[in-house]
């Protein structure tokens, strides 16, 4: 395709998003819109994040809305999402950015993360329609066209025709163009009553800069200056006007900035009639002492600024940020300069505890949205950090699946507390203490209670579901405060991808490497911590994964196997509730295959209750049968549209069958175990039962759950050495 090709088309397209208009056809977009073109920058970033949408997510603590614009940038942190929006409601209901919004919590919990969400969102919605703003430049013409009779069309002082706007003017045709510097919207420059008459209701909604301010003290200037030389007359003024469609962008500082910590002042100004390209202003403005605004604050006006570490910088350089937040403006030099920037910034939990001890603070107490950060709580979530990068980091050696669950399995527990058992009732309290690490991950990522409980006892403590999960989210040293980050994690999977003890990079590996970087107690405070009824014990997290990792192999060989069909103990538990239904009632059973009907097999019950070890006594064994029917009735009110999820409502059953079966079938998997140490090879024993037993599993697992070859056999042998070796 050749360049020319491009050249009316993108014209048009250029001429569509109104990149360039002159001031009356911009007041034409306005009061078709006027709600569009009176925002501030908080209601416009609400605006952002309501455009792209959000989508209703279901979490163990409740029901939460997540804002898609974070989707894809950042794991989890729904609640934060959601506190940074109806923050910004509230300053865009206040009409003033009233208060510096200051992320804070450990290192590595995606603080800065949110924060370039955001900023990637407000670049990507001022490119769209619904989120077109506009700034302006002064221009002015040269001198031979002014000569030549170039004027004003008409006497009204108000509105300006076409025909009667510098905007439209060539480069050579223009002596000299001024742009606003602070990107201000051209609806400063119209008078208050003006202002008012074009926005019609929409007037009282403006921000009170937009209200009642004007524009930067160098725009106001040659407005006076221009209008003075008219002899009022806002016609002549308004000709020199030419509005410019503003698009956000951070990498050109175009109302999205970025602020490291260092020690200077955020903002600076030099005279601009030094300029000797200026020397062809109009002479009513040749005599101003005109000042050019620089720096980050001139830059980020109308977007966003991002204070990255900001306790990290002296208190002194940022105190100007109180008289920003209190008044919107800020001195520079001999100008105060109006601003309208949502202003957000980050720390560390250290940062701001030693922050808290200056004597200042309470002053910037009032001025600070504290919005904490924690880590994830979630092994599903944690893992998604770690999944799209297995390939990059593991290069070419193959990935195992499981990989990113286990460091995330690992990382969440590292950041879990004991629940506190005096903040629920005594009644409750014996169970609380039974409240494990293991356990409580598995509240946090899924909301179901320990198995290896009763159901009356579960059923006591599902009431206090949200406290446990919710209890430290309002202190101090709150859950998800101390524990492994992700960029530590990052690191142990690197280790473990360049192992040369392995062949792949697999959970086997990365317990190996968890092993090392324990050992590393002078680096890390969370390693550091006395460990409490199990929880804070980094070492012994390693155990649990590997435990918790020894039953998901398991699970997946025994399929591969064909040795295990995870319904048919669903089937089962199911035809023993219907029989122990009947028996209750006292009633006869249908026989599916004769139709006929029958008594209830009794054979099935007490096979049944052999199995799962149910109690032996006459009255004890009927109360926990009706126990078990009552289960069914309560699961069945509570998921009304549902179907029985006998694996939900009876976790404790389904592991008493598999235990039972699987005792069954060790043997089986010895053959193989031995079978392992020749596949590959032109053995003897390739011909074997054992031998064509792992040809079959490794096949198995391959297809099934997409393991490599090498991978396959790996966890096949670290499973059977593990288990069923002796």
């Amino acid at each position: 395709m050749r360049v020319e090709d491009w050249v009316d088309p993108y014209k048009t397209q250029f001429q569509k998003e109104h990149n360039v208009l002159s001031l009356d056809q911009f007041l034409e977009l306005v009061q078709k819109s006027p709600k569009a073109h009176a925002r501030g920058s908080a209601r416009y970033t609400v605006d952002m994040l309501d455009h792209f949408g959000k989508e209703e997510v279901l979490l163990p603590e409740g029901p939460t809305v997540r804002y898609k614009i974070f989707s894809g940038h950042v794991v989890g942190h729904e609640n934060i999402q959601n506190e940074i929006y109806r923050t910004l409601q509230s300053y865009a209901r206040m009409g003033q950015n009233h208060r510096l919004i200051l992320l804070h919590g450990p290192n590595g919990s995606a603080k800065s993360t949110l924060t370039q969400s955001l900023m990637q969102g407000l670049e990507r919605y001022s490119r769209a329609p619904e989120g077109a703003i506009f700034t302006f430049s002064w221009v002015f013409p040269a001198e031979r066209l002014v000569r030549s009779g170039l004027g004003i069309a008409g006497n009204d002082p108000i509105k300006v025709r076409k025909t009667s706007s510098y905007a439209f003017l060539s480069d050579d045709e223009l002596a000299c163009v001024i742009p606003c510097e602070t990107r201000d919207t051209p609806l400063l420059l119209l008078p208050i009553a003006l202002r008012e008459k074009v926005l019609g209701d929409e007037f009282h909604n403006l921000p009170e800069r937009y209200k009642l301010g004007g524009p930067s003290p160098r725009d106001q200037r040659i407005f006076e200056a221009l209008l003075q030389s008219a002899q009022g007359d806002l016609g002549e003024v308004f000709r020199h006007i030419r509005v410019e469609r503003l698009y956000l962008s951070r990498a050109y500082r175009a109302g999205l900035v970025s602020i490291e910590p260092q020690l200077h002042v955020d903002a600076n100004y030099q005279q601009l009639t030094m300029n000797r390209s200026l020397s062809s202003l109009p002479s009513s403005l040749q005599g101003l002492n005109l000042f050019s605004l620089s720096g980050d604050l001139v830059d980020g006006n109308r977007g966003l600024i991002d204070y990255a570490d900001l306790l990290k910088r002296p208190l002194d350089s940022f105190k100007y940020l109180l008289t920003v937040c209190e008044t919107g403006t800020v001195s520079i030099g001999n100008a105060i300069l109006p601003l309208d920037s949502v202003l957000i910034g980050s720390s560390n939990e250290l940062q701001l505890d030693s922050f808290k001890e200056y004597p200042d603070f309470g002053s910037f107490k009032g001025r600070l949205e504290l919005i904490r950060v924690p880590y994830l709580l979630r092994v599903d979530e944690e893992q998604s950090i770690y999944k799209p990068l297995l390939e990059q980091i593991a290069g070419p050696k193959p990935v195992t699946p499981h990989a990113a669950w286990a460091i995330a399995f690992w990382a969440v527990l590292s950041r879990l507390k004991k629940p506190n058992r005096e903040t629920y009732p005594t009644e409750i309290r014996y169970l609380i203490d039974r409240i494990k690490p293991l356990d409580k991950l598995r509240m946090h990522n899924t909301g179901d209670l320990p198995e290896h409980w009763s159901p009356e006892e579960r059923l006591l403590l599902k009431p206090y579901l949200r406290q446990i999960l919710l209890e430290y989210r309002s202190v101090p040293y709150y859950e998800g405060r101390n524990g492994a980050s992700a960029r530590e994690l990052k690191g142990i999977l690197m280790d473990a991808a360049q192992s040369r003890d392995y062949p792949t990079l697999s959970p086997i590996s990365i317990i190996q490497e968890l092993k090392r970087f324990v050992s590393r107690t002078s680096e890390y405070e969370f390693l550091r911590q006395d460990p409490l009824d199990g929880y804070h014990d980094p070492v012994g997290f390693i155990d649990l994964l590997t435990e918790s990792y020894t039953e998901v192999l398991d699970h997946e060989v025994r399929e591969a196997l064909g040795l295990y069909d995870v319904l048919q103990w669903s089937e089962f538990i199911k035809k023993y509730i219907l029989q122990v239904s009947s028996l209750l009632k006292q009633e006869k059973i249908k026989n599916p295959h004769t139709g006929k009907m029958e008594d209830p097999d009794l054979s099935l019950t007490k096979e049944f209750e052999s199995i799962v070890q149910a109690p032996t006594g006459e009255e004890a064994l009927l109360a926990y049968r009706r126990n078990l029917i009552s289960q069914i009735g309560a699961w069945v009110l509570d998921h009304p549209k549902t179907p029985v999820d006998y694996f939900k409502i009876f976790p404790e059953l389904k592991q008493r069958l598999e235990k039972h079966y699987f005792e069954s079938q060790k043997s089986v998997l010895l053959r193989m175990s031995n079978a392992l140490q020749t596949y590959g090879t032109d053995s003897e024993e390739k011909n074997s039962e054992g031998n064509q037993l792992a040809v079959k599993t490794i096949k198995n697992m391959q297809e099934s759950y997409g393991y490599s070859e090498a991978g396959a056999k790996e966890v096949i042998t670290f499973l059977l050495r593990r288990r069923y070796a002796k």
